[in-house]
């Protein structure tokens, strides 16, 4: 098989085209959740605590200036991404995912070691306790 005939195969795999695109929505995601955080959620903060941006906060011990300003502003923004991502991707899918398993469950309980094995096992490899038939 040749050098190029490989790369081929490798570019038209499956995962590295769902990376792939998994990427460039996740870009596109980012300039969302961004501009929610930028235009809706600073200026509420705004509000409660009056400014939005402590980038001149500082202060000096021994001539050395210490600008904790910076840090506040990069951690208001990281914990309103991570709060927009929870409560606008990631708490909807949870309930979505756990809403489908209830309509199709693909698994149960073993009743000797209370993990998950499909529907259709009849013994567990790891407990091996003999199941009834499903």
């Amino acid at each position: 098989m040749t050098l190029l005939t490989e790369f081929k195969k490798f570019l038209l795999r499956g995962n590295v085209i769902d990376l792939a695109v998994a990427v460039v929505l996740g870009v596109a995601f980012s300039a969302v959740v961004a501009a929610l955080v930028r235009d809706l959620l600073t200026p509420l903060i705004a509000m409660i605590f009056g400014k939005h941006d402590f980038s001149a906060l500082a202060f000096t011990i021994n001539g050395s200036t210490f600008r904790y300003g910076d840090f506040i502003n990069y951690l208001v923004a990281f914990l309103t991404v991570a709060a927009a991502m929870f409560f606008f991707v990631v708490l909807p899918v949870n309930r979505l995912v756990s809403r489908r398993a209830e309509e199709d469950p693909d698994s149960k309980s073993c009743p000797e070691c209370t993990s998950a094995i499909p529907i259709k096992a009849r013994r567990r490899p790891q407990c091996t306790a003999q199941l009834s038939a499903p």
